[in-house]
C-alpha cells in the first residue's frame, strides 16, 4: 500500500504498476471535495517518492468514475473572494500538473460518468480507456462558471479548439463513441474488458511502443493553430455561442475567450488565464444563483427519491380523456416504458390522442433520437379504449378530462367503481380543489392531484397535490410514476391554484394594473423578456389561452378575494377579461393581445394587431409613463409575495421546492435563482420597503406579510448561504 485515505487508495502491484482508486467512503458517488483534493495531493506526493514504479492506472470503485467537484462547497468558497479562488485554483493546478508529470506512463480507466473536475482529472493522464456506457464532459458553464482545473487548457490540445469549444460552451455530456471519434479517449471497450484494455495500453507505453512523453508534451505546449485558423475558430464561435446563450449567461463566451487567450501560451501561463477567468465568473450573481439552483434541484431529487422508495410500483397506468393533453400524457408514459390505457367516450377523441402521441414519436425519429423500430415498440405501450374493460389491473389512473368540477367529479366517481381497491386516482387539474373533487369518492385516501404543464413532453414539472385525506401511499406512488415518466415532481398541499398558478396569477394581476394605468403591453413584454422571462405576460397569456386565464382568475378571485378579487368575476373589466369577451382567445384562435400567423415551420408567429391595441386602451383609466424598473417591480413584487405566502401557509415544503417549481413550471429566469432567492438577492428589508411603497397605491396584492416584516427586521433570509457575490 503506497497511500490510503478516506477517498483514495494507491496500491503497488507485483508488476510495479501502481493503481490509484477513487472510492469515497459512505457516499454512492465519487466527488472532488476540498478534502479529496488534499488526499489526491498526498497520493501524488507518495507516488513521486516511490522508487522503481513502471506506470500508474487510475480507476474508480464506484459505478461512476467521478461526478465532479463537490458543488455543496461552492457558494461558501465563492464568498471568500476572487484572490482566494485564484490561489485555490493554482494550488489544484499544481496537484494536477504533478500527476501529469509523473516519471512513468499513466492511463485512466473510465468506467462511468466523469464530469467537471472528474473529467479534468482524467485529462491529466497520458492515455484514457472508456467503457461503452460511460460518458464524459465539462458542464461547468451550466453553473455560470467555466472549467477551472485545466479543462480549458488540456481539452483543446487533445481534441482541437473547435471540438473543445463545442463541449465546454455547450456543457454537454458526451458518449464513449463521441469521445473516441474526437480523440478525447484512446479506446472504447466493454465494461468487463476495461481494466485489461487499460493495462494493455500501459504495458505498450512502458515497452516504448506508445510514446507517452510526446503525448504529455502536446498538452504542455501552445495550441498548434495559425493566426488565421485561430481567428476563424474563435471569432465565429463567440458570435454563435453568444446568440445561443443570450445576454444573461456570460460563461459560455467567457470560456471561449479563455481557450483563445491560452492558445498561444504554454501550460502554466494558460492555466493562470483560466484561473483568473474562473474567479471573475464565480463572483457574479449568475454563478451564485445557478449553483443555488443546482443545490435546490438536489433537494427536490432527494425528496422525490425518498417517496419513490416507499412507493408501490406503477406497472400499468391509464389516462382518461384522449385530447392533446391526454395524448401527451400517454406519449410520455409510453416513451419511458410504462404501458398506459387511453380512454375516452368518443372514437374521434381517442384517434386525436393517438395522433398526438404518434406526432411526438415521429419527431423523435426525425431528430434521430429514436429508431423506427423503437418507435413502433413504444407505440404498442399505448392501448386506446372506449370502455373500462381492462381497468381492474391498472395501478394508477390520470384523469385529464375538461377543467369542469362537475364533469371531473362524475368521471372520477365512475372510474373508482371500475378499478381495484388499491388503485390510485390522480386528477390533472390546474385549479380545482382536490378536496372538492374527493368529496364524492369512496376511497379519498387513494386520490390526489397530478398537475402536468403544457406541452407535457417539454415541461419538466408535475405538481403532486395532497388533499386533506390523501394517504402517503397515494402521494408516493404518484411521485414515483412522475419520476418514471422523466418528470420532476414537487409535492404541494391543496389550495386554489395550488402552488404554481397561485403564484402566477398575482403576476398577471400586476400586468392588469399596468394596463389600467396606461402602460403599453408590448413594451411590458419586452421589459420582462429582457429581465429574463422566456416570454412577456401578454404573450404568455396568449399561449395559455385567454379563456383558460379568465376561468383560473375566477377561481383565484374566489379563493383569495382580498388580494385577488380583481383577477376575475362579474363586473371586472381587466384587459384579460376584455380580450376574452371579444373572442380573442390567444394562439388557439390566432388572436389575443397579438395576432398570429404561421411561420415557415408552421408554428404561430406573433404580430402586433391594432385591434388589440385599441381594445386595451379601453381599460386604461389614466395615461402614465413607467420606467423599466417600475414595470419590473409592479410585475415581480406580487409574484414573489405570493411565493412567500405559499411557503408560510405550508402549501410548499421549502424555499428550494418553491423556487424550482417556478423555474420548471413557468420559466422563472433560472439565472435569478427563483422568487425567494430573488428577494434574498435584493435584501428582505429592501424588498419589504419596495412592496410597502407599491401597496400604498395598489393595495393588498402588494402588501408584505407580517412574518416577512419580522424577517426583514431580524436581517434573515430564505436561504442559509446568502453571501451575495459582487458582479
Amino acid at each position: 500500500m503506497i497511500y490510503q485515505g478516506n477517498a483514495i487508495g494507491v496500491v503497488r502491484g507485483d508488476d510495479d504498476i501502481a493503481t490509484l482508486t477513487f472510492d469515497l467512503k459512505d457516499e454512492s458517488v465519487n466527488k472532488l471535495s476540498s478534502a479529496v483534493v488534499t488526499e489526491l495531493e498526498e497520493a501524488v506526493k507518495a507516488l513521486k517518492g516511490e522508487t522503481g514504479l513502471a506506470g500508474l492506472l487510475l480507476t474508480s470503485a464506484k459505478e461512476a468514475f467521478i461526478v465532479g467537484a463537490d458543488i455543496t462547497e461552492f457558494q461558501a468558497m465563492f464568498g471568500k473572494g476572487g484572490d482566494f479562488l485564484e490561489a485555490m485554483l493554482m494550488r489544484v493546478h499544481g496537484i494536477f500538473n504533478a500527476l501529469e508529470d509523473l516519471p512513468f506512463p499513466t492511463v485512466t480507466a473510465i468506467n462511468g460518468l466523469a464530469l467537471g473536475g472528474g473529467c479534468e482529472v482524467l485529462l491529466t493522464t497520458d492515455f484514457r480507456v472508456m467503457s461503452e456506457s460511460a460518458q464524459i464532459g465539462l458542464p461547468e458553464t451550466k453553473l455560470g462558471i467555466l472549467p477551472g482545473w485545466g479543462g480549458c487548457v488540456r481539452l483543446p490540445r487533445l481534441i482541437g479548439a473547435d471540438n473543445a469549444i463545442e463541449w465546454i460552451a455547450g456543457g454537454t455530456q458526451n458518449t464513449a463513441d463521441a469521445a473516441l471519434r474526437m480523440g478525447a479517449v484512446d479506446a472504447v471497450v466493454a465494461a468487463e474488458s476495461l481494466e485489461a484494455a487499460a493495462r494493455d495500453i500501459l504495458a505498450r507505453a512502458i515497452a516504448g511502443e506508445l510514446d507517452y512523453r510526446a503525448r504529455r508534451e502536446e498538452k504542455r505546449q501552445p495550441l498548434k493553430l495559425g493566426p488565421i485558423e485561430q481567428m476563424m475558430a474563435f471569432e465565429t464561435a463567440k458570435g454563435y455561442v453568444k446568440g445561443k446563450a443570450g445576454p444573461h449567461y456570460p460563461a459560455p463566451v467567457e470560456a471561449i475567450k479563455v481557450i483563445q487567450k491560452g492558445a498561444g501560451e504554454e501550460r502554466a501561463r494558460a492555466q493562470a488565464i483560466e484561473a483568473k477567468a474562473f474567479a471573475k465568473l464565480a463572483m457574479t450573481d449568475v454563478a451564485f444563483n445557478l449553483v443555488g439552483l443546482f443545490m435546490n434541484d438536489q433537494v427536490v431529487k432527494k425528496k422525490g427519491s425518498r417517496y419513490e422508495k416507499q412507493a408501490r410500483p406503477v406497472k400499468q397506468a391509464a389516462v382518461l380523456g384522449a385530447g392533446i393533453m391526454g395524448g401527451g400524457i400517454a406519449y410520455q408514459s409510453a416513451s419511458k416504458g410504462t404501458p398506459i390505457l387511453m380512454k375516452d367516450i368518443k372514437e374521434e377523441a381517442v384517434e386525436l390522442g393517438l395522433k398526438e402521441a404518434r406526432k411526438l414519436f415521429t419527431k423523435q425519429v426525425e431528430r434521430k433520437k429514436l429508431s423506427t423500430e423503437k418507435m413502433a415498440a413504444r407505440l404498442t405501450n399505448i392501448r386506446p379504449t372506449l370502455s373500462y374493460g381492462d381497468f381492474g389491473h391498472v395501478d394508477l389512473v390520470v384523469e385529464a378530462v375538461v377543467e369542469n368540477p362537475k364533469v371531473k367529479a362524475a368521471v372520477l366517481a365512475e372510474v373508482e367503481a371500475e378499478v381495484g381497491e388499491e388503485t390510485i386516482l390522480a386528477s390533472n387539474t390546474s385549479t380545482i380543489s382536490i378536496d372538492r373533487l374527493a368529496a364524492n369518492l369512496k376511497r379519498p385516501e387513494n386520490f390526489c392531484g397530478m398537475h402536468f404543464f403544457n406541452p407535457v413532453h417539454r415541461m419538466p414539472l408535475v405538481e403532486v397535490i395532497r388533499g386533506e385525506q390523501t394517504s402517503d401511499a397515494a402521494v408516493a406512488a404518484t411521485v414515483a410514476y412522475a419520476r418514471a415518466m422523466g418528470k420532476t415532481p414537487i409535492v404541494v398541499n391543496d389550495c386554489p391554484g395550488f402552488l404554481v398558478n397561485r403564484v402566477l396569477f398575482p403576476y398577471f394581476g400586476g400586468f392588469s394594473r399596468l394596463m389600467e394605468q396606461g402602460a403599453d403591453f408590448a413594451r411590458v413584454d419586452k421589459v420582462m423578456e429582457k429581465f429574463g422571462w422566456p416570454m412577456g405576460p401578454a404573450y404568455l397569456l396568449d399561449v395559455v389561452g385567454l379563456d383558460t386565464a379568465v376561468h383560473a382568475g375566477e377561481v383565484m378571485a374566489k379563493g383569495f378575494p382580498e388580494r385577488m378579487g380583481s383577477l376575475g368575476g362579474e363586473g371586472e373589466s381587466s384587459a384579460i377579461q376584455l380580450m376574452y369577451e371579444n373572442d380573442r382567445l390567444g394562439q388557439k384562435n390566432a388572436k389575443g393581445f397579438y395576432a398570429y400567423e404561421e411561420d415557415r415551420k408552421g408554428k404561430p408567429k406573433k404580430v402586433l394587431d391594432e385591434a388589440a391595441i385599441e381594445l386595451v386602451k379601453g381599460v386604461a383609466r389614466e395615461s402614465r409613463e413607467f420606467s423599466d424598473d417600475d414595470i419590473i417591480a409592479r410585475m415581480m413584487v406580487p409574484l414573489c409575495l405570493e411565493a412567500v405566502r405559499c411557503l408560510e401557509d405550508g402549501i410548499v415544503g421549502s424555499a428550494a421546492e418553491a423556487d424550482m417549481a417556478l423555474i420548471y413550471g413557468i420559466g422563472f429566469p433560472p439565472f435569478r435563482g427563483g422568487a425567494l432567492r430573488y428577494i434574498d438577492a435584493m435584501g428582505v428589508d429592501a424588498f419589504v420597503a419596495l412592496a410597502d411603497g407599491l401597496a400604498e397605491e395598489l393595495g393588498a396584492l402588494y402588501a408584505p406579510t407580517d412574518k416577512l416584516r419580522e424577517m426583514a427586521a431580524a436581517g434573515e433570509c430564505f436561504y442559509a448561504t446568502q453571501v451575495q457575490a459582487q458582479a
